[in-house]
């Protein structure tokens, strides 16, 4: 996972984030994380959380190192894993079904037993059996069993529930120390060569959980009430009524092309309501049903059938409109019932809820009231539990932190102790979706009004000045903690992703900061910046903060190196509008163009050869799996950020919109799923995680909106501080400015 650049750099050489912690989250995981090792595969091909090898004359199949996905046999639809080997003597293999593991996601397992199902393709007896054993995070495992013991068979031919007790198999294990796998952190199963037999075998293997098997619960969970389902272009989008069951561990779907035979499609875990299921170009029809299964196995009598839906051809209108939507639907059902914000990543700790990503929610759902996504009393009722959740959580001199507790509203110090206090930049992100929210909602109303006196209180109280660490400070500073003051000490610093932070503390009607702290502190040039600007980025073009290179044909005014990660031209521009403006040092509106045409063209050039680059598939950002977000050789590892070509739309409306159909007609299920496109993806690596980011859902709904209508940013410029504050900081009209610094529509 890549945090922003200049945050993330500074935190690990403070020794505040390690990389155990950037993987695996501190939280609680939902009911299905807790049992749930593998389902499905959302890669092709092989299981992208897997991986095998074998020394010779023993064999294993492997599809790039990893274990083969099998689409023609499965327990859970709609695939299952294939494990096909021989075990010679003297040879050896080993093949490990992984967890795929992600920065805040934790992972806390339940039970006391391993159990699985597979199928074999010939009778799986004592002498011919693998072992297998588990093994967590920190490399301890429990001991190595048979899959089947003496006096015990897999028969041919039909599916067979395995069962490991790899409790009892720890109490029994004698050694010169005690036990010390620890089964809340487990992070895989493995497979290894038992006996030599020297013959092959197939054996498919599905549903991996831990859980405790002695249960002798046979009663199955509620029926799903009714089913919803809308046609799109390539898939159908279908939504029930939740089963209520506390061992609820996920949903089945099955489709039907006649609303008579029905056949298994898809699985979705308990703790979802919503399933995309793509079918191929239009036009299709299709009728669905769905089941609920529960943590011993029991399924529920299937759903009323829904009603007949159909595909149809999508103009280009209208799928923007669907990835908008899609995107929304991120922050209106996956938000905390408490707090009414976000979850920083989901699969993840829906407990902890990122400011800054909720803060971009906020604007994705004014598009959402606008584009009739939801009603605008149903969006405002939102904003306004989200508010009030603001006004009582933690605030450090009116600043709240990066994380809060989504029950208590309490700081989270994710990133480590001195991580405790408030944080200046997510909270500007939040103050820029509120100020736009106080204009969108400018209604007559009890709710209109109380969202728009509480925003303006919030905004008031945020004491911008404080951050300066000291009156006579040419910057501000990241982060501030009642414990350890300025202990991190990190100055913000153009060009990134913060330049939104300097906009509104000039901007502040209580607490604002001189306006020549733009030029001293976010464009500085003192030996200070500069070596800020080269400590990162490793260069020393663009350490002034100006840049003037030319990279592929496009001159850049401003920013480090060749580019930088897109975010930095999305994140200060939700709601400030650089259309036909610059300051003395650039137009920015044409200078994040400028940006994502380079981004764009290194993705043609593609000098590491990664698969997939191209003028289709291209951006690079921060995001759950990237090397890096520049767009050059050293920070690519072959990862897509989907929010990155996406979120450009305003800059490159072309090369973006490309992208958009690329992804979802040629990609689409490998990418895009409840939430619309995934965080990213990387064809090299295999790597489809049905993942999603508070960071990267909203960009996409809240630049394409800019693009189509400039929405956010006219609401955002509508608030009387932000023109005094651009005027203060010597921001003028661009007679040069082109006729591509418009909206659309």
């Amino acid at each position: 996972m890549n945090r922003p650049l200049s945050k993330l750099l500074v935190l690990v050489l403070l020794g505040l984030a390690s990389p155990a912690l950037l993987a695996v989250g501190k939280g609680t995981p939902s009911f299905y994380d807790r049992h749930v090792i593998f389902d499905n595969s959302e890669s092709v091909g092989g299981h992208g959380s897997s991986n095998g090898w074998f020394v010779a004359p023993s064999a294993l199949e492997l599809v790039d190192d990893t274990v083969p996905v099998e689409t023609g046999r499965f327990v859970s639809p709609p695939n299952a894993l294939r494990l096909a080997w021989t075990s010679a003597p003297g040879g050896a293999w080993e093949a490990t079904i992984g967890i795929g593991q992600r920065y805040a996601r934790p992972y806390r397992f339940e039970g006391k037993a391993l159990t699985f199902w597979c199928y074999s393709d010939s009778e799986i007896t004592a002498a011919n059996s693998p072992r297998v054993y588990l093994k967590d995070a920190n490399d301890n495992g429990t001991p190595a069993v048979a899959l089947v013991n003496e006096g015990e068979r897999i028969p041919a031919g039909r599916w067979t529930q395995v069962k490991l007790p790899f409790a009892e198999a720890l109490a029994a294990s004698r050694g010169t120390d005690d036990p010390r796998f620890d089964v809340r952190e487990t992070v895989g199963v493995t497979f290894v060569q038992g006996l030599d037999d020297n013959r092959k075998h197939t054996l498919y293997l599905d549903d991996f959980q831990i859980r405790d098997i002695d249960s002798d619960d046979t009663t199955a969970p509620p029926v799903p009430g009714a089913i919803t389902v809308r046609g799109y272009e390539r898939h159908f989008d279908v939504s029930w009524t939740p089963a209520a069951a506390d061992d609820l561990l996920a949903y089945r779907i099955y489709r039907s092309s006649d609303g008579k035979t029905f056949e298994p499609v898809g699985t979705q875990q308990g703790s979802r309501a919503r399933f995309t299921d793509f079918v191929g170009a239009p036009p299709r029809t299709a009728f669905y049903r769905v089941t609920a299964l529960d943590l011993a196995g029991n399924e529920s009598a299937p759903s009323p059938v829904s009603t007949a839906a159909s595909t149809r051809a999508f103009t280009d209108d209208e799928l923007m409109t669907m990835v908008q939507e899609a995107s929304f639907r991120y922050y209106w059902e996956a938000g905390h019932p408490v707090a009414g914000l976000a979850p920083e990543v989901l699969p993840g700790d829906a407990n902890l809820l990122a400011l800054g990503g909720s803060g971009f929610g906020v604007m994705a759902m004014l598009v959402g009231a606008e584009r009739g996504f939801a009603t605008r009393d149903a969006v405002a009722e939102r904003i306004l539990k989200i508010v009030r959740f603001l006004e009582r959580a933690d605030r450090f001199r009116g600043v709240w932190p990066h994380f809060l507790d989504g029950d208590t509203g309490k700081a989270v110090p994710f990133f480590g102790k001195y991580d405790n206090g408030g944080d200046l930049v997510e909270t500007a992100f939040m103050i820029q979706g509120l100020l736009a929210a106080r204009r969108y909602f400018d209604g007559d109303t009890p709710v209109e009004r109380e969202i728009r006196d509480t925003v303006t209180r919030l905004w008031r109280e945020v004491d911008w000045a404080w951050y300066r660490q000291t009156p006579d400070s040419d910057v501000l500073y990241w982060h501030w903690s009642p414990d350890y003051g300025f202990h991190i000490n990190h100055p913000l610093i153009g060009w990134n992703e913060t330049m939104i932070v300097y906009l509104l503390a000039i901007a502040s009607p209580t607490h604002p900061v001189p306006a020549e702290l733009y030029h001293t502190g976010w464009a500085g040039t003192s030996e200070r910046h500069i070596q800020y600007r080269q400590n990162w980025s490793r260069t020393t073009v663009g350490n002034r903060y100006t840049n003037g290179g030319s990279w592929y044909g496009h001159k850049l005014d401003v920013g480090v190196g060749n580019g930088s990660d897109l975010f930095f031209t999305h994140f200060s521009f939700f709601g400030f509008d650089p259309r036909g403006i610059r300051d003395r040092y650039t137009n920015y509106f044409r200078n994040n163009r400028a940006i994502a045409l380079i981004s764009h063209a290194y993705a043609i050039e593609n000098p590491r050869g990664f698969k997939g680059y191209g003028p289709d598939t291209w951006g690079l950002s921060a995001g759950i799996n990237t090397g890096g977000g520049r767009p050059q050789p050293r920070d690519d590892n072959g990862t897509i950020n989907v929010m990155a070509s996406l979120a450009s739309m305003p800059y490159t409306p072309q090369e973006s919109l490309a992208a958009l159909k690329h992804y979802y007609r040629d990609l689409g299920a490998k990418v895009w799923g409840i939430y619309g496109f995934h965080d990213g993806f990387n064809e090299t690596q295999n790597w489809y995680d049905e993942v999603y980011m508070a960071l990267n859902q909203a960009p996409i709904t809240v630049m394409i909106e800019n693009h189509r209508t400039g929405m956010l940013w006219n609401l955002f410029m509508a608030n009387p501080e932000i023109k005094p504050a651009l005027d203060a900081i010597g921001f003028v009209k661009d007679e040069a400015a082109d006729a591509g610094e418009t909206g659309r529509e």
